[in-house]
């Protein structure tokens, strides 16, 4: 392995429908990013309290518990508030007001490029466009 590996930064993911979730993997770390999966919110908090790289956390709006992905996201921004937030729902669509600040709203499906091209302007802050 190249030690490119490392520097890869890590994006958790957050869906309770399996398949949706090995699906979004498979893009985000075909992408070039490394992966953590997480099943519903209490996952993904325990992830969290564990690790100190994760980047971003993409993270399905409609998940059953007690936290939905709309309350882990403004979790996340109080406890962890450097970690960039998406969201993504087949159901429902957010206004940016109901994301916490800088959180962005994929709708499913969502393509390759939508999920790329937000991951990488969240983590560039937009600094690499027209490069």
């Amino acid at each position: 392995m190249q030690h490119l590996a490392a520097s890869r930064p890590v994006v958790l993911v957050v869906e309770d429908e399996a398949l949706l979730r090995w699906h979004a993997v498979t893009m985000i770390e075909d992408a070039g990013f490394d992966v953590i999966e997480a099943g519903n919110a209490a996952e993904a908090i325990s992830v969290l309290e564990a690790r100190k790289d994760i980047r971003v956390i993409f993270t399905d709006i409609q998940m059953p518990g007690s936290i939905d992905g709309l309350r882990l996201a403004h979790l996340v921004r109080s406890r962890w508030p450097p970690i960039k937030i998406i969201a993504t729902s087949g159901e429902l669509r957010l206004r940016d007001y109901e994301l916490p600040e800088g959180g962005r709203f994929l709708p499913k499906p969502y393509s390759v490029r939508e999920i790329t091209g937000t991951l990488r302007e969240l983590l560039d802050g937009g600094a690499s466009e027209g490069a």
